[in-house]
C-alpha cells in the first residue's frame, strides 16, 4: 500500500509540474515560407486569391484526391468559404474562409478545423514584386494552442511540420506558374 501511495505521489506532483510549466509556456507560433515566382505580381495575386486554386498546389488540398469539395460565394472575394471532407485521418474536415483581400498584396483567411481536432487559426498570403517580371510569394500561418495543450509546443516542431507543407505548396505553385 505505501508503495501505491509514492507511486501516485509521483504522478501527482508530475502532473502540477507540467501544469506549472503550461502556465509559462508561449501559446502563440507562427510559421512563414517564401518563394521567388517568376511571372509579374499581379498574375500572382490573380491566381493565388481564388482559393479553388489550392488544389493545384497545396500540399493539404492533394493529400486526399477524393475528398468532397464544397464552396460557397464567389471565389476570390471576402465571405468566399471552401470547405473539405475526407475520411482519411489526417485530412479530417474543415473550411477556410476569405476574410480579407488588400488588392495585388495580401490574402488573410481563416481556417476553421473540425475534425480530427477543432481550431481556428489565421493563414495568409503576401505577393510583392521583386522586379517588373517576377514576384515574392509569402505563405503564412498563425497558429495558437490553448492551456494546457500548449505543452505540445515544446515538444512538437510545429515551424518544420507546418513550414514544410507550405514550402512544398510554395514550389508547386511556381512550378504551376512558371509553365
Amino acid at each position: 500500500m505505501k508503495v501505491l501511495k509514492k507511486i501516485l505521489l509521483v504522478i501527482v506532483v508530475l502532473v502540477v509540474i507540467l501544469l506549472i510549466v503550461a502556465a509559462f509556456t508561449k501559446k502563440r507560433y507562427a510559421v512563414e515560407r517564401e518563394i521567388v515566382i517568376n511571372k509579374p505580381k499581379q498574375e500572382v495575386f490573380d491566381y493565388v486569391k481564388l482559393l479553388k486554386n489550392q488544389d493545384n498546389y497545396s500540399k493539404w488540398a492533394m493529400m486526399d484526391p477524393a475528398m468532397k469539395k464544397t464552396y460557397t460565394g464567389t471565389d476570390g472575394t471576402v465571405g468566399f468559404i471552401s470547405a473539405w471532407e475526407s475520411d482519411k485521418k489526417d485530412v479530417g474536415k474543415g473550411e477556410q474562409e476569405i476574410k480579407k483581400i488588400t488588392e495585388g498584396e495580401r490574402l488573410d483567411f481563416e481556417l476553421r478545423f473540425i475534425k480530427p481536432f477543432e481550431a481556428t487559426e489565421h493563414a495568409y498570403m503576401l505577393t510583392e514584386a521583386a522586379s517588373p517580371a517576377s514576384t515574392k510569394v509569402k505563405w503564412g500561418f498563425d497558429g495558437h494552442m490553448n492551456y494546457p495543450m500548449n505543452l505540445m509546443l515544446l515538444c512538437m516542431d510545429f515551424e518544420k511540420m507546418i513550414g514544410d507543407d507550405l514550402q512544398t505548396g510554395l514550389n508547386n505553385l511556381k512550378t504551376n506558374l512558371e509553365k
